[in-house]
């Protein structure tokens, strides 16, 4: 299907065409031919059975990421075909947008599905939401690549606005190689015309601000313009989206500079309005970790913060409580003691541990002494499970079952970790130094962290 050889086509005019002919370096095209020879054999499927019964593109994010020698993993096609001829295509088809033209192809065997958002070639006109165009028209092939240079006119950043057809020319109508040869970020035609249509592309400017281990991109002067303008973006999204897009903007590479252009702009103020939002010097590229680390000025508990994203980003139940953990961690002060560090490892689970030292890192604590101390304990062999049971510490002490022989269980498990006892003998050994018949047993430490 695909041939070894790449050629740019720009149909705007002739000295365009040869100035984006001659920015796309050998590299770009040794990465692009590359990419196009790695498409996997369902893809090259799916194209096929597109071409057989009419015209596809590939378009989008893969062919950026493709030029730039990235991972080009999702594939979405453009084409020609309408919904419902796509789905007497491939019948698995899911109609997730089809008055908009957008079909979910699906591919499955024994062993996994494939996926691929197919988009009929169409203009949109209208957009009274926000968000969705009130209009929406198919568009044929045309004369000269004009239904896909039609199409790819409502995207939008230029470097998301290309397309690879048939015999492998690369469709570049509004000069996305040069502003990704030149690491520049430039919506297609006007900004505040492209955030009207949708508020949500005031995000995704920051989300392709990120060029990976290349750094970041640079806004263009009209792009920075139009989002400073764009003071109701917000209106039309739902908050499900702009939390999508927050996760993937404070997961790259490029997290702090980007948090720090948004800041800015205004961008955070608009997204955590009455929020006490500080960046930090540093941020890691974990999500959960930069959002808690932005209110970690809060003066809540966790759980109020917690609650107060639920609604503002409407984040997963477990990512909201890592957050919560974490703002709880905030004031703490490390206890490098053998004792502490048995209880982190026993009662922390892996991921979180790196999640909170990574909050308490990038807050400014030193955590020199306690991850040298948590090295040294790396290897060291506990026994995780209580080794005594309930029934046999009732009958040695006494004790019916209730909450004073449920504590004095839990704070043997406790004593068990931090002194890595390994008998039962050793814990029954402890009561003789402890005041468990008469004591408050609600005083009582268990085991926890920290």
């Amino acid at each position: 299907m695909f041939h070894n050889r790449v050629k740019v086509i720009n149909n705007r005019r002739s000295d365009v065409y040869e100035s984006s002919a001659h920015i796309m370096t050998d590299a770009m095209r040794h990465d692009l031919t590359k990419a196009l020879r790695q498409i996997s054999d369902d893809s090259r499927y799916v194209l096929g059975e597109l071409r057989k019964n009419g015209s596809a593109w590939i378009v989008g994010g893969w062919v950026r990421d493709s030029l730039m020698g990235g991972n080009a993993a999702d594939m979405d096609i453009a084409t020609t075909l309408t919904p419902k001829e796509i789905e007497s295509i491939f019948p698995r088809s899911i109609m997730v947008g089809a008055n908009f033209g957008t079909v979910l192809v699906r591919i499955e065997d024994e062993e996994n599905t494939s996926e691929w958002q197919v988009t009929t070639l169409r203009c949109e006109e209208d957009y009274l939401d926000g968000r969705r165009p009130e209009t929406v028209s198919f568009l044929e092939a045309g004369e000269d690549d004009k239904g896909i240079i039609e199409d790819l006119s409502r995207r939008d950043f230029t470097i998301n606005s290309m397309a690879i057809g048939i015999d492998e020319s690369l469709i570049d109508p509004h000069d996305g190689l040069n502003d990704l040869s030149t690491g520049t970020l430039r919506t297609v035609g006007s900004a505040e015309k492209r955030f009207k249509e949708d508020g949500l592309r005031v995000l995704r400017a920051f989300r392709f601000l990120d060029a990976g281990e290349a750094g970041i991109r640079k806004m263009d002067e009209a792009l920075e313009r139009g989002i400073v303008q764009a003071e109701g973006f917000l209106s039309g999204v739902s908050r499900e989206r702009v939390g999508v897009e927050i996760t993937k903007i404070l997961s790259g590479e490029n997290a702090h500079e980007i948090a720090l252009k948004m800041d800015s702009l205004g961008v955070f103020g608009r997204v955590f309005e009455g929020y006490n939002v500080d960046i930090p010097p540093q941020l890691s590229n974990n999500h959960l970790v930069n959002l808690a680390l932005l209110f970690r000025n809060e003066d809540i508990s966790g759980k109020s913060l917690s609650d107060r994203l639920r609604g503002t980003l409407v984040l997963s139940k477990n990512s909201l409580t890592e957050i919560s953990i974490m703002h709880e961690c905030r004031n703490l002060e490390l206890d490098c003691s053998i004792e502490s560090l048995r209880r982190f490892k026993v009662v922390v689970p892996e991921t979180r541990r790196e999640m909170i030292l990574q909050y308490l890192e990038k807050s400014g604590v030193d955590l020199r002494d306690f991850r040298e101390a948590l090295r040294q304990a790396e290897n060291e062999d506990l026994i995780i499970s209580p080794i005594i049971k309930g029934d046999k510490l009732a009958e040695v002490t006494g004790l019916v079952p209730g909450p004073r022989l449920g504590k004095l269980k839990a704070w043997l498990h406790r004593k068990q970790i931090e002194s890595a006892l390994r008998t039962e003998s050793d814990l029954i050994a402890l009561l003789s130094e402890f005041n468990w018949k008469r004591s408050n047993y609600e005083e009582w430490d268990i085991l926890q962290w920290p």
